[in-house]
């Protein structure tokens, strides 16, 4: 039997991407993102609840955030795709924590007001994609047709 592990999220950046660089180079970005659901109640209030999702990516979206090829800051509005894993460790105290991260596959800013050098690199770079560059339109004047005589 198939199965699939995919996550969407639109939210927003709870704070700026950290990342941390391993010995042997390796780059790994953290960030939280938040989702807010709005509803209403049963009296018909309109009621928020907003999750908070452990987003964490490796590779070449580690890296560009790393060398500010693109610019993610708190507040900004994000699309991000992944996938959900599940995982637990033991911490300073002697105490098994349990914790669950979206593995970050892409990654798009959203937030319009900011502007990005290059805004597919965004979505393209660490599904190892190259961005798509937008072929140039060139105004050609149109060829008139003869006259009837």
């Amino acid at each position: 039997m198939a199965s699939l592990n995919k996550v969407i999220l639109i939210g927003n950046l709870g704070k700026d991407p950290e990342v941390i660089s391993f010995d042997n180079g390796t780059k790994k970005m953290t960030v939280s993102l938040a989702t807010t659901e709005r509803y209403r109640d049963r009296d018909g209030n309109w009621q928020e609840q907003t999750e908070w999702h452990n987003l964490v990516s490796w590779g070449t979206l580690a890296q560009d955030i790393f060398e500010k090829r693109r610019n993610y800051v708190k507040g900004d509005q994000m699309y991000v795709e992944g996938r959900i894993r599940s995982r637990q460790y033991v911490d300073n105290q002697n105490v098994t924590r349990h914790i669950t991260e979206i593995i970050v596959d892409k990654m798009m800013s959203l937030s319009g007001n900011r502007q990005q050098q290059n805004p597919n690199a965004s979505y393209n770079a660490y599904a190892g994609q190259q961005p798509q560059q937008q072929p140039q339109q060139q105004y050609q004047q149109p060829v008139e047709a003869p006259m009837p005589a």
